[in-house]
């Protein structure tokens, strides 16, 4: 669920620890405690009996330490390549691993657990990086707030027709990650440069451009926990519904809000050992950790994007999140040849 900016998501609705270290005792027949950093976006979170867990059976200790969002971690990688301020890292996304790999930023590990992750998944045949979670950026809408005289839009050619004027709020891609994931989906749809001409049928249909998620999600989205916002559209999450009903006061068992599923980009979310790590042995088990049952499951209510691997997702989140079955992609090694181009193009578009 990716991540300026995925989102993730409704993620910001989750309260993230700003560093988390949570000790323990060496494991049986280890010489001597073992700490590994787990550098992270603000968005990681996990349940601390689950992580305390690990560290007891382990002697790892995890000190987490989130660094901004995913663009500042990836950044913050790169810079440090051979050098890392960390061992391990967690949360950079399908987008950004051209970049990483051409800086050497990971070492490789084949981990135990990836036999349990979907093939479509693991994109790096040398096992630089792990995936860990996915997502995918969608449109959301809130049915009761929409205005129209037919059915609800369901693609992106619909929404930039005139029955849908001034209904939709997206992302800057410049500064949010979603609204990137948006502005890539749009490029996967009409290429390049066909994305010119459909972001000037958006522009014209009264979209409403803001900075950030939490910005459109909460401030000016209407369906957002009975929030005052007036658009009933706004890119967010195929997860966006689950943290509507998780979150919701008083208790609701549907979500107000739906995903229109023709318009979605995926989002993958990846661990990896970094190169020049201390202990790299320890560092492997923490990538074992990531896959393991106890945190994929974990991961759906505290992140709420689905978990790479085939664990049981709790049933408020089957109910309510999105199945995507063929959400827009783009390569990465396109995407870091062009994603400075065309994010300057449609800021000139747009205005911004």
């Amino acid at each position: 669920m990716r991540r300026t900016t995925v989102a993730i998501l409704v993620v910001a609705m989750v309260t993230a620890a700003c560093t988390q270290t949570i000790d323990s005792s060496p494991a049986p027949g280890s010489s001597a405690p073992v700490t590994i950093t787990l550098l992270t976006h603000d968005s990681f979170d996990v349940t601390k009996s689950v992580l305390r867990d690990f560290e007891d059976r382990t002697g790892i200790t995890v000190k987490v330490v989130p660094v901004g969002d995913a663009g500042q971690l990836a950044n913050r990688l790169i810079l440090a390549s051979g050098n890392p301020e960390g061992d391990v890292a967690f949360g950079v996304d399908n987008d950004q691993l051209a970049e990483l790999f051409a800086k050497e930023v990971f070492v490789p590990y084949a981990s135990m657990g990836l036999g349990d992750v979907a093939p479509d998944l693991r994109l790096d045949d040398q096992n630089r990086v792990t995936p860990v979670d996915h997502g995918e950026v969608c449109v959301n809408i809130h049915t009761e707030h929409y205005v129209g005289d037919g059915p609800v839009p369901s693609s992106l050619d619909d929404l930039a027709d005139p029955a849908f004027r001034n209904q939709l709020v997206v992302e800057n891609p410049a500064t949010s990650t979603p609204g990137l994931a948006f502005l890539l989906a749009t490029v996967a749809a009409y290429g390049d440069p066909g994305f010119e001409e459909y972001w000037r049928r958006l522009r014209d249909n009264g979209v409403t451009v803001v900075d950030g998620w939490e910005q459109a999600y909460f401030g000016e989205f209407s369906g957002a926990g009975g929030g005052e916002g007036t658009h009933p559209m706004v890119v967010s999450y195929a997860t966006s519904p689950v943290a509507e009903v998780v979150f919701a006061d008083p208790p609701i068992t549907v979500a107000p809000t739906e995903v229109l599923t023709d318009t979605c980009y995926r989002q993958i979310e990846f661990a990896g050992i970094l190169r020049g790590t201390e202990d790299e042995a320890a560092a492997q088990q923490v990538i074992d950790f990531l896959l393991s049952q106890p945190f994929q499951q974990d991961i759906p209510l505290r992140m709420f994007v689905y978990p790479a691997t085939t664990a049981t997702l709790p049933a408020v989140f089957r109910r309510n999140a999105a199945v995507v079955t063929d959400p827009y992609e783009l390569s990465s090694d396109e995407v870091a040849a062009n994603r400075a181009d065309w994010v300057a193009r449609w800021s000139d578009l747009m205005g911004q």
